[in-house]
């Protein structure tokens, strides 16, 4: 399964991507609005820091200008995936732009409907939003499970992109199903290095080797 990261933080990207497990990142106009600098500058750095798929968020609504808007977006690199709300609008352009090569991620889906139209229409990307179903007392895997199946039975080329990861289970859970990809933010990446049994078993390795070097330096 492939990880993307979720964020517009370019330090999040350079401390991560040398680690060599980073697929590609996701975007959206909150993340960018928070950093500093021009967002077509900060997507042309990720971009050429990632060389994988950066996916880059329409703001219009009305599907003519999110085609525009979306053209525009896929100039700025070739890593640039656009990105769409899964609206009547947002599906209309999404088979304008599929039709036209550019790569398309239809965001906030919440229902396996909603994936297979986004399907049909060419989308390279559907993202599930997982937390947000979480939030609401519905299981947002098991949407990702109809997903799976779905795209499975009909061969749809449409990867399926699991979204607004929580926690590392939710990372385990998609992995266990056959999602495509994980994009998550920056620290659940980083939890996802950690284990208590890991940390112990370093430092008794380190303890240990200290007492060997110290017995064989005291030897006459």
């Amino acid at each position: 399964m492939k990880i993307f990261i979720d964020t517009g933080n370019l330090k999040d990207v350079e401390g991560l991507v040398p680690l060599g497990i980073i697929d590609g990142i996701t975007t959206n106009p909150s993340l960018l609005s928070k950093e500093s600098g021009d967002p077509r500058d900060i997507l042309k750095r990720i971009c050429q820091l990632v060389q994988g798929p950066t996916s880059a968020e329409v703001v219009s609504t009305a599907a003519d200008a999110m085609v525009r808007e979306g053209r525009d977006l896929a100039s700025i690199d070739k890593h640039i995936v656009v990105k769409v709300p899964f609206t009547r609008d947002g599906v209309k352009a999404c088979k304008t732009l599929s039709s036209e090569g550019i790569k398309v991620n239809v965001t906030l889906c919440f229902s396996p409907t909603q994936a297979l139209i986004a399907a049909k229409v060419g989308a390279s990307y559907i993202s599930p939003f997982v937390g947000r179903l979480d939030d609401i007392s519905t299981s947002g895997m098991y949407l990702v499970r109809e997903i799976v199946e779905i795209y499975d039975n009909y061969d749809y080329a449409t990867e399926v992109l699991v979204a607004s990861v929580r926690h590392p289970l939710h990372i385990v859970e998609a992995a266990r199903m056959g999602a495509d990809i994980c994009t998550c933010p920056a620290k659940v990446i980083d939890a996802m290095f950690n284990h208590p049994l890991t940390d112990i078993g370093l430092q008794n390795f380190l303890k240990d080797w200290e007492k060997a070097h110290a017995a064989a330096a005291s030897r006459p």
